[in-house]
């Protein structure tokens, strides 16, 4: 397992892509045509332990879906930008909402949509299967692909370098 080369202990916000980087790169469909993704329960528990420890959080997605929306809410995610026809804008929104500079931001994308926002914050991380157009944006190249945990891995990372993994109320949801 790698680690990030940044000063962690900057970080005070982290933005997600879903396809591709909190669910897998494949996503089956529903005989309406709705997406059904999968997710990663170790990236969820450690999201909604960010969210906990006072880290601002994002999903930053082009997707609508509904469960979307319910399964990241459900982990204490406020900041959901659903639909997101241009990732920047929406990036921004997010940053300066909480009045944050970029190198406190860590984004992670897997493709090319996602690719203005890695040129803009502080941090831009991909999943290992990332496209090769973002893993040349990259800092951080996760071990795990999109929907295995790539979440976890930087999340936990962050918060190991705040002093806020494995504390006493880490135990539980």
């Amino acid at each position: 397992m790698s680690t990030i080369n940044y000063d962690l202990s900057r970080i005070k916000a982290l933005a997600f892509d879903v396809d591709g980087v909190l669910s897998s790169t494949t996503v089956p469909l529903h005989p309406s045509g709705e997406p059904m993704r999968t997710v990663n329960i170790k990236d969820g528990y450690a999201i909604q332990l960010a969210v906990k420890k006072g880290l601002h959080i994002a999903i930053i997605t082009g997707g609508r879906t509904e469960a979307v929306r319910i399964r990241f809410e459900g982990l204490g995610v406020k900041d959901l930008y659903m639909g997101s026809a241009v990732k920047i804008h929406d990036y921004r929104a997010f940053r300066d909402k909480y009045g944050l500079t970029d190198d406190e931001i860590l984004y992670m994308g897997d493709d090319v949509p996602d690719i203005e926002v890695m040129r803009e914050c502080g941090l831009p991380c991909c999943p290992k299967d990332a496209v090769p157009e973002v893993k040349s944006v990259a800092k951080y190249i996760s071990y795990a692909d999109g929907g295995r945990g790539c979440g976890r891995d930087v999340v936990e990372q962050v918060l190991k370098a705040h002093g806020l993994w494995m504390a006493e109320d880490a135990f539980g949801w």
